[in-house]
């Protein structure tokens, strides 16, 4: 066994999933499962950015892109700040980004393992 698989297994010993745990990592999952949302998250890993910008990044409408915004926000996923008459969007925490880096890795290994079309 690596280390680092030891150092999870050690933490998982010691720190059973609780339900609680669970239903908000479905949850939040269940959220990442929107092709528009994940966009937006994907594009917020890059750093803070307004509407217009986030519209434009997701090839989304811009009442959907707003829409979908706020369901990141009320699910605590995305903060918002003022910046004069713009509202700039960020992500709460970097362990979405990795979350949402770690689910596009997963969709280049299925790209790379599907057999070739002539």
């Amino acid at each position: 066994m690596s280390s680092g698989k030891q150092v999870s297994a050690a933490h998982h010993a010691q720190h059973p999933v609780t339900e609680e745990q669970l239903d908000i990592a479905a949850g939040i999952l269940a959220l990442l499962a929107d092709r528009t949302r994940l966009a937006l998250l994907n594009r917020l890993g890059e750093g803070e950015a307004d509407v217009t910008t986030l519209t434009e990044a997701c090839h989304a409408a811009r009442t959907s892109v707003s829409q979908h915004l706020a369901k990141l926000r009320l699910a605590g996923l995305v903060t918002t700040r003022k910046d004069g008459r713009r509202v700039v969007y960020a992500l709460r925490h970097g362990h979405l980004r990795r979350l949402v880096d770690e689910a596009l890795n997963v969709a280049d290994h299925e790209i790379g393992s599907l057999p070739a079309h002539d």
